[in-house]
């Protein structure tokens, strides 16, 4: 009998590819879990709505931040980028995809404010994408990247605390390994993510891509002022005081959350906003983010469903059961299983406590290194980032991308993402294993 995991991964993926809505797509394949789990239908949505806390803080960072990013955009500040942006990389799309997948690099490690820059970066860009005819799966493609290859390669900031997590997880299991090791098993790894991303930009999608222009809010306003005289004033530079606020908050407080709302009331503050226009502004911050937070939580209380019922330990039970003594077939299982977690979870991070306990035995016994072992468990749980409905690494994307309601979150983000990176990071994961 296939697994409640396997069904309700598959329910998920169908109903996405047939533009079904994300968040009724969980809610379905939740349901399915549930239902093969042996609870009732109001049982397990009792438990999904239990486990929706899980995610709160992150969805109030999420619509605080696209509040935040509205309030950035009605100052007319990042009419400055894109002008100079048009002048600078006029025609060189490749050159821009490139910086926009460094810029996303940057907010996983040197300044770790995850997907906070996209809602802030991306909006104001889109009138320059399609001036400059630019498939927008190609700058979704980018931004995955960014929010995810640094933390399997990169042993700072959020990839610090994966790399600390696999360490401690390992050892947990009886398997020590030193958490300067595991940035040397996931280098090969990453490796293949560095392909992916060489793949998405010179080759799928470098072609012209035509987009009809926006005349939506914001993002009209911001292509308007690329014809203008732009002068830097007043509301400018306490804008970018309210950005600096924002990121020291957060870098003390270690809360997103608070940063962003710190940011708003600076805004407010500093009458960068008026008063009387905070109500329109803050129904656009919603009307940005809103949406991601909300599948946010209810990806939690999928996850939840899966985890509580035992569906997750019982895949992984039955598949290594059934996996027999050959390294490359356990290595292939288990990132398998991996991917199927992570794609109905939406969370690589969390992904590996579930596996590791299982899998440090196995791989202890079939003769894998310590390195080969941490290779496996580390892409296991990062298989499925990307791709999957409900990560942030697409849900984020997806936000930015669809400001102007353009960009379809699983045929442009999901799609593309899951093709260009899980599978080279699937090849890569293997040879890991075999090689080290």
């Amino acid at each position: 009998m296939l697994s409640s995991v396997v069904i309700s991964v598959i329910v998920m993926s169908v109903l996405s590819l047939l533009r079904v809505n994300v968040m009724f797509t969980i809610l379905i394949a939740a349901v399915v879990a549930g239902l093969m789990e042996g609870l009732s239908l109001s049982e397990s949505m009792d438990m999904l709505i239990s486990g929706m806390g899980g995610q709160a803080n992150t969805a109030l960072s999420y619509v605080l931040l696209g509040i935040f990013a509205v309030m950035i955009g009605y100052s007319g500040i990042t009419g400055f980028l894109v002008k100079r942006l048009v002048s600078v990389l006029n025609g060189k799309r490749s050159i821009l995809l490139l910086t926009i997948a460094a810029v996303s690099c940057l907010s996983q490690n040197i300044v770790p404010i995850h997907i906070a820059f996209i809602p802030i970066l991306i909006p104001p860009l889109l009138h320059l994408f399609d001036k400059l005819k630019i498939d927008r799966r190609g700058v979704a493609s980018a931004l995955t990247f960014g929010l995810e290859a640094p933390y399997i390669m990169i042993p700072a900031g959020f990839g610090l605390i994966f790399h600390g997590i696999i360490a401690d997880e390992m050892k947990a299991s009886g398997m020590d390994i030193p958490i300067s090791s595991v940035a040397h098993a996931m280098f090969i790894p990453g490796l293949g993510m560095i392909v992916g991303l060489l793949v998405a930009i010179f080759i799928s999608y470098r072609k012209d891509r035509e987009q009809p222009f926006s005349d939506q809010g914001v993002m009209n306003e911001v292509a308007a002022s690329q014809e203008m005289e732009l002068k830097f004033s007043t509301r400018h530079f306490f804008t970018i005081v309210a950005i600096i606020g924002v990121l020291i908050v957060q870098l003390v407080s270690s809360s997103l959350a608070l940063g962003a709302l710190t940011g708003i009331i600076l805004m407010f503050l500093f009458t960068v906003v008026p008063y009387k226009e905070g109500e329109k502004v803050i129904n656009e911050g919603i009307n940005m983010m809103g949406m991601i937070a909300f599948v946010m939580l209810v990806a939690s209380g999928y996850a939840t469903i899966l985890k509580e019922t035992g569906a997750v330990e019982e895949l992984v039970k039955s598949s290594t059961g059934i996996l027999g003594e050959s390294k490359l077939i356990i290595a292939v299982g288990m990132l398998l299983i991996g991917l199927l977690i992570t794609m109905a979870t939406g969370s690589s991070f969390g992904t590996i406590p579930i596996i590791a306990a299982l899998f440090v035995p196995i791989c202890a016994t079939v003769g894998f290194s310590p390195l080969a072992t941490a290779a496996l468990i580390g892409t296991a749980g990062a298989l499925g980032d990307a791709g999957s409905p409900a990560s942030d690494s697409t849900l984020g994307p997806t936000a930015g991308l669809n400001a102007d309601g353009k960009h379809h979150h699983i045929w442009d983000t999901c799609v593309p993402t899951f093709l260009h990176y899980n599978i080279p990071l699937f090849i890569f994961g293997v040879i890991a294993a075999m090689v080290l």
